[in-house]
């Protein structure tokens, strides 16, 4: 059975594998480009806004660092979305494909029971993107905090919460199983994907909006008497693995209950009639 499962798991890395390439080369270099805003781009925007002088109208430190800024704000943005975005298409599409197609009944033929067959579907998208994410989180964890003074310190900013730990992982991994429920539930491959990625969309809407509500807010009063109620920098991390929590509770029952969908139609008919 070992044997027979790495053999699944082999021809769905053969069968997708200029995806994974493409995921691969598309992680790699968001790395690379981090790398070099970090150590090229930055250096450079600080010396540039160092030769601003006040007053002048010949430049300001706004303008000399935005070659930095900007590029470092639409990494954590396209690799936040392209996470979940590439997770939908994964569940949904593929694996509705196969099923739409016919793959699926004829792995079945050959000794491939359709849970078996279900899990490695997963596996592998989940385990590749598990690696994208530890490639790219402590790298872009690394970008965001070796250059505070040239940008903002918002850390709480959507798309840089996310991307600075695991929840953008598991943002991805609740979208993969949300696309596979859609996928045995529909069993085709664009209905699939069109439901998957309105799913997550508003989970996004919901979730970002509530975010501040994952953890206890502290209140400071000052010495002239004013009193603020906010999130200190410390809560990013009980803020960011609540939600990781969260996610990954609703990755596991979209799972499950796709792997009881599956099921249930598998077994209601007869396996012969299943398989023609």
């Amino acid at each position: 059975m070992t044997a027979l499962a790495t053999g699944t798991a082999r021809a769905v890395v053969r069968v997708h594998r200029t995806a994974l390439i493409v995921w691969a080369a598309f992680i790699v270099g968001a790395v690379a480009y981090l790398v070099w805003l970090n150590e090229v781009t930055a250096p450079d925007a600080r010396a540039q806004a160092a030769t601003c002088k006040p007053d002048t109208g010949f430049c300001s430190a706004f303008l000399a660092t935005r070659d930095y800024t900007e590029p470092m704000g639409w990494i954590s943005t396209v690799v936040y979305y392209s996470f979940w975005a590439v997770a939908a298409w994964a569940g949904a599409s593929l694996i509705g494909r196969e099923l739409e197609n016919g793959t699926a009944r004829l792995a079945w033929t050959q000794g491939v029971s359709p849970a078996r067959w279900l899990a490695t579907k997963l596996a592998v998208p989940a385990l590749v993107l598990v690696l994208g994410g530890a490639l790219f989180v402590p790298v872009f964890r690394w970008a965001w905090s070796a250059n505070r003074d040239l940008m903002g310190d918002d850390w709480t900013f959507n798309d840089v919460f996310a991307a600075r730990g695991p929840a953008v992982v598991a943002w991805a991994l609740c979208a993969l199983a949300v696309g596979a429920l859609a996928a045995v539930a529909l069993r085709r491959s664009l209905a699939a994907l069109a439901v998957a990625v309105a799913v997550m969309i508003a989970l996004n809407q919901y979730m970002e909006p509530h975010r501040e509500d994952l953890w206890p807010t502290v209140t400071r009063t000052s010495a002239t008497g004013r009193t603020a109620t906010y999130h200190p920098q410390s809560h990013f991390w009980p803020m960011n693995l609540v939600e990781t929590g969260i996610l990954l509770t609703i990755a596991a029952l979209a799972t499950a209950a796709a792997f009881l969908v599956l099921g249930h139609r598998t077994a209601r008919t007869p396996r012969k009639e299943s398989l023609a």
